[in-house]
């Protein structure tokens, strides 16, 4: 048995009806040139065969002495976890992507271990889909696609790979299936270890807090916890999600970058923030001050790969102006002078400093009792995917979409990933609370040619 992290217990505490914890991942495939008629069925009946899976996958959520902890299913059924399905005709993207809506909507079963995986077949074009989601608490997203990156192959000859829960264990199993003292002591003294390193960045948090407070009266390119103006982004969610996608030449975005002096990340920020400014407007919902987004920030220093070492930064979207060149400018300030903040603290500084300044919004979260203290308006987070083209059995990988989670009173979620020469965009939205959300698509192509066009880079 494995004890679950403070902050992997925090993703259950957090979930209820109207905010599922789960993230996902929808990958596109092309048929293999050697595909006959039953493909997809075989396939099927291929991932089928692989009923035995490894950790994490086998796991299922149990207690002792009020801890959460992972043990092993004993009676684990694959027909409950992997399902096939076909899309109805004509098998568009629209309906590919409301499927996955409707599958995204849907809370995972607590009793059994808390993954799905969906083999969609009836896509125009001889492509078949897979749309996998697991529980927060089980993995996050930098997790999702390491084990992506393991699955697949830049071989198109390579086969025989297996599914992502069947993959070849090289983490080594603990041989006691029961807690004993000695677990319990060593989680003990973990936790005071963790609780020294939280008390030395005492001293750190006050003279930052003292500086933020000095900082928000004379820098307008400062972002408070306490600026996020109100929007229909932040208001009460449903259970139900819809989910949009698309992909966009990353060449683009770079030559932006370079002709305006700014970061790629500067460039998406300001796609993000022409897209939601359109859209809003066509809502006839834009505030008249910026929007405000969080930005999940690596402050990893090493080669490491286990662990979470993010921190969060506040940055203005410049949603207020008109101007798209401005815009950027303003977007690249404000992420400057956020990463300047971190950047003379130490890990343990940093999450706790995240922590206090957007303890408003986690209030929110848990209780609704501070709605009017809105710490951001929209999560937006950008992850480094895979820089060669890849396969899975001979099958190519098209797009690979991130689905993530919406939140009570962030109704909206926008996780890109890059795939070879692509940026794929994944918005994931409470359906009642942004109609026609969709939209945001043909706003990022707009918003796109509209930083072309200020910086002189229209064909």
């Amino acid at each position: 048995m494995k004890a679950l992290s403070l902050a992997d217990q925090l993703f259950l505490w957090l979930e209820k009806r109207q905010q599922p914890m789960h993230v996902g991942g929808l990958h596109l495939f092309s048929f293999p040139e050697d595909a006959g008629p039953k493909y997809v069925t075989q396939l099927a009946e291929y991932m089928s065969s692989y009923d035995k899976p490894i950790p994490p996958f086998d796991q299922r959520l149990s207690t002792r002495f009020g801890q959460y902890y992972w043990d092993h299913d004993n009676h684990f059924d694959l027909e409950h976890h992997f399902r096939h399905s076909a899309l109805p005709k004509p098998g568009r993207i629209r309906e590919l992507l409301s499927l996955v809506s409707v599958k995204h909507s849907a809370l995972m079963d607590r009793e059994r271990p808390m993954w799905e995986c969906h083999l969609i077949e009836g896509i125009q074009g001889k492509r078949f889909a897979i749309y996998y989601k697991a529980h927060h608490c089980m993995m996050d997203g930098v997790a999702a696609m390491r084990m992506t990156n393991k699955l697949l192959s830049d071989d198109p000859t390579k086969r025989d790979l297996p599914p992502l829960w069947a993959l070849p264990e090289k983490i080594k199993k603990r041989s006691s299936a029961t807690v004993s003292q000695g677990d319990i002591v060593s989680s003990l003294t973990t936790l005071a270890s963790a609780a020294g390193k939280q008390i030395s960045t005492v001293p750190t948090l006050i003279k930052e807090v003292g500086h933020a407070l000095n900082q928000a009266r004379n820098n307008p390119d400062y972002v408070s916890a306490f600026q996020a103006p109100p929007s229909i982004l932040n208001t009460r969610i449903t259970g139900s999600r819809r989910f949009a996608a698309q992909s966009y030449p990353i060449d683009r975005f770079k030559e932006i970058a370079h002709a305006s002096n700014s970061t790629l990340n500067d460039v998406v920020m300001a796609v993000c923030g022409s897209a939601l400014r359109n859209y809003l407007m066509s809502q006839k919902a834009l505030p008249a001050k910026p929007l405000i987004a969080m930005v999940p920030m690596s402050m990893r220093s090493d080669d490491s790969e286990t662990g979470n070492q993010i921190a969060m930064i506040l940055a203005s979207l410049g949603t207020h102006l008109a101007n798209p060149a401005e815009r950027l400018m303003a977007i690249q300030r404000s992420i400057k002078d956020s990463k300047a903040r971190y950047a003379k603290m130490s890990l343990e500084e940093a999450v706790n400093f995240t922590a206090l300044t957007l303890a408003p919004a986690g209030l929110n979260m848990l209780t609704g009792l501070s709605n009017k203290l809105q710490a951001f308006n929209v999560v937006i987070s950008n992850v480094p995917g895979p820089k060669k083209t890849l396969y899975w059995n001979g099958a190519q990988l098209e797009g690979m979409y991130p689905v993530s989670i919406p939140l009570d009173r962030i109704a909206l979620n926008i996780t890109l990933v890059s795939y070879v020469d692509q940026l794929e965009f994944g918005f994931t939205a409470c359906r009642r609370t942004l109609p026609s959300m969709q939209r945001l698509l043909d706003y990022v192509e707009q918003g796109i040619n509209e930083l072309e066009d200020a910086f002189g880079l229209s064909n």
